[in-house]
């Protein structure tokens, strides 16, 4: 029994193994139709969620199995007062995996190590989010067609961005990437991050214009300024419009660009920008129903 907490959990071959397996799902999809037959997912959600949530529970019904959920923490026994570990033990004996949300960054851990059945993390606090990160590569891989030598723009909030986190962490398993970290000063990448990337000895630089890393990319991924991450309302009203992206920014970036985005957006990518051919973000949401549905056997030994 193993869970996945971080996208570190999964090796470089697992990860391109549960790639190709989404590649056979978009290919094959009756083939996987009751691969979860008699199988329980349940879903605990301590802080709000609409496509994670769902994207899980398509992925499980998609395969032929059950879902269960809690109903919001707010009316939960989380308001009671139980455990993070209380809680997973219970719903062990419910489920046969279970995925969890939690706003305190490292409870998936504490409840991976209490869980008798695979815990899969989706998404706690501004750590990690392994699964949006699955979702990223494909999308990467199947636009791209590499997931080497690529110029990868990050912008936005590069402090909080759980799912920037993540990604860094799984592109630096791929050689002769360059990273460009596009964000304002208050929201530049953490130290630790900073770290992973010195260590791993690859090419990256901080700016604070998108106009001007905008010719250079090969992916650009924005993110949302996460107003439930700031504890100073000033400061969220005063960052969360700093980029913006719009036809006239797209004028000097590349024909092939990939524009993704973990969603949900608030304003940070115009709704004109939608229609343009590299625009990916509502197409990286499939790849992520076909990448949980991967996981999923992965961890239930299907696979």
């Amino acid at each position: 029994m193993r869970s996945v907490v971080s996208i570190l959990d999964l090796s470089t071959s697992e990860i391109n193994e549960l790639m190709n397996v989404a590649d056979d799902i978009e290919r094959n999809p009756e083939f996987y139709r009751s691969k979860c037959k008699h199988k329980i997912l349940a879903t605990i959600f301590y802080e709000p969620s609409t496509r994670t949530r769902l994207s899980f529970e398509s992925a499980m019904l998609s395969l032929g199995g059950s879902v269960i959920s809690t109903p919001d923490s707010k009316i939960s026994s989380a308001a009671k007062g139980e455990s993070i570990s209380d809680t997973v033990r219970v719903i062990s004996n419910y489920a046969d995996i279970i995925v969890m949300r939690h706003p305190k960054e490292g409870a998936p851990v504490v409840a991976a190590m209490k869980a008798t059945v695979p815990l899969i993390n989706a998404g706690d606090g501004g750590h990690f989010h392994p699964t949006q990160t699955l979702a990223d590569i494909l999308t990467i891989r199947r636009t791209k067609k590499t997931l080497s030598g690529l110029t990868i723009g990050l912008c936005g909030d590069l402090m909080f961005g759980r799912t920037v986190h993540s990604l860094i962490e799984a592109m630096l398993r791929y050689p002769d990437n360059k990273y460009i970290m596009i964000s304002p000063n208050e929201l530049k990448l953490p130290e630790y991050m900073r770290e992973a990337l010195d260590k791993a000895g690859v090419s990256w630089r901080e700016t604070e214009s998108l106009e001007t890393a905008m010719p250079e990319l090969d992916v650009l991924y924005m993110t949302r300024v996460q107003k439930e991450r700031f504890f100073n309302e000033e400061d969220y009203v005063r960052l969360k419009d700093v980029y913006i992206l719009d036809r006239d920014k797209l004028k000097t970036a590349k024909s092939d660009l990939a524009i993704l985005h973990p969603l949900p957006r608030v304003n940070e990518i115009s709704v004109a920008v939608d229609d343009d051919p590299r625009a990916q973000y509502f197409y990286q949401t499939l790849c992520g129903k076909q990448m949980r549905m991967a996981l999923i056997m992965l961890l239930l030994g299907i696979i």
